[in-house]
C-alpha cells in the first residue's frame, strides 16, 4: 500500500492550506476525518466528496451517508478507497463539509508514493493559514 501526500485548500480569499499523509487504501471517510481534524472541525456534520477534473468541474458524489433510494443511490465515502479516485499526482476532488455552512475544499494528490518515514497515518504534514470564524459566502450547487 502506498502513502499519499494530499493537499487540501479551503476555498477562501486568504490561503488556508493543509497537507496530509494517508494510506492510499484508506477510505474517503478516513480522509474526511483527517481533513476535519486538520482544519479544526468536529467531523460530525454532513459532508461529501465529488470527483472533479482539471477545471474543478463537479462530478460523481460520495456522501458521508447515502440517504437516496433506488436508482439514485450513491456510494458512501466509507465504501470508497482513496486510490480508486486519486490515481496519480494532480488528480483532484472537491470536498464539501457542513451543508448548512458550506465549507468547500479543493483536494489534490501531490505525491502518490510519499516517503513517510514510518509516521503514524493519517498525519498532518503542513499547515498554512487560519480557518475563518465563518464559512465564505459561496454558491455550490449539487446535482
Amino acid at each position: 500500500m502506498k502513502v499519499y501526500k494530499i493537499r487540501v485548500i479551503l476555498d477562501t480569499e486568504i490561503d488556508v492550506i493543509r497537507e496530509i499523509a494517508i494510506n492510499s487504501g484508506h477510505s474517503l471517510e478516513d480522509l474526511h476525518n483527517a481533513i476535519a481534524n486538520a482544519f479544526g472541525f468536529a467531523g460530525d456534520e454532513m459532508a461529501s466528496f465529488y470527483r472533479t477534473d482539471e477545471n474543478w468541474e463537479q462530478g460523481e458524489e460520495f456522501p458521508l451517508f447515502d440517504i437516496q433510494a433506488g436508482d439514485q443511490r450513491k456510494i458512501p465515502m466509507g465504501d470508497m478507497d482513496i486510490d480508486r479516485i486519486l490515481l496519480k499526482p494532480d488528480d483532484k476532488m472537491i470536498y464539501l463539509y457542513d451543508f448548512l455552512n458550506m465549507w468547500i475544499f479543493f483536494v489534490e494528490l501531490i505525491d502518490a508514493d510519499y516517503d513517510h518515514n514510518n509516521i503514524e497515518l493519517p498525519n498532518l504534514l503542513f499547515s498554512l493559514g487560519s480557518v475563518p470564524s465563518s464559512a465564505p459566502d459561496i454558491q455550490f450547487e449539487t446535482e
